[in-house]
């Protein structure tokens, strides 16, 4: 019998601790996996180099990690969080132009993620898994919507009814122009942090006017 997309899904997803130890032994092997993942060379990270750079017996990986998707998708959620509680922190001072809101929130993307190579390894490098690119796919959506919020603390937003739906293709858009950048250098550079500014404020405008009354 073929299994299903959410049988392979849940066969991939990590096992998450409940008591401390747990936690702190689980936490621990993330380090590891984020260690491997941004400065070793080898594509094939396998439970027993995470196990090796834990300094823990192989058993305890397989205890919270079925197979390596699933440590990836773990730190992917890891870094998911962090982005999350990023793009959360108020703006100050107060933007004066919507505009502004994107290039100080992709400043502030690039810089966490230029930061954390396994992150831009995991979610811009190639040979993503399945798993790791849907969860990708659906933090990007949840920034958008936190995005959303922002240009409606600080702008008149009500008549922008699919402000959420253009903010998403922005960071598509922005995504895309992050991934060349990582391919050729590595890393976010800043002139192409600065052409994915521009063509997601352009993409935008394409829907936005210019300015934007205050709220």
């Amino acid at each position: 019998m073929r299994e299903s997309t959410s049988d392979i899904e849940r066969r991939n997803l990590p096992r998450r601790p409940q008591r401390k130890r747990g936690i702190r032994r689980f936490d621990l092997l993330l380090d590891a996996a984020e260690h491997l993942l941004g400065y070793s060379p080898n594509d094939d990270i396998s439970l027993a180099a995470i196990a090796e750079q834990a300094g823990v017996p192989v058993p305890s990986v397989y205890h919270f990690f079925p197979n390596k998707n699933a440590a990836l998708v773990a730190l992917a959620g890891r870094y998911h969080r962090a982005l999350d509680a990023l793009a959360r922190e108020p703006l100050l001072p107060p933007p004066a132009q919507w505009q502004e809101i994107v290039r100080i929130r992709q400043r502030n993307g690039a810089k966490y993620l230029n930061r954390h190579p396994a992150a831009l390894r995991l979610f811009i490098g190639a040979g993503v898994s399945v798993e790791v690119r849907n969860l990708d796919l659906r933090g990007n959506a949840a920034l958008a919507t936190t995005r959303a919020e922002d240009f409606r603390t600080y702008f008149a937003c009500d008549h922008l009814a699919n402000l959420e739906k253009w903010l998403a293709n922005s960071i598509g858009v922005m995504d895309g122009i992050w991934a060349i950048s990582y391919a050729e250098h590595g890393s976010i550079t800043e002139d192409y942090l600065v052409e994915s500014m521009r063509a997601a404020i352009a993409y935008l405008r394409c829907y936005l006017p210019e300015e934007l009354p205050p709220a």
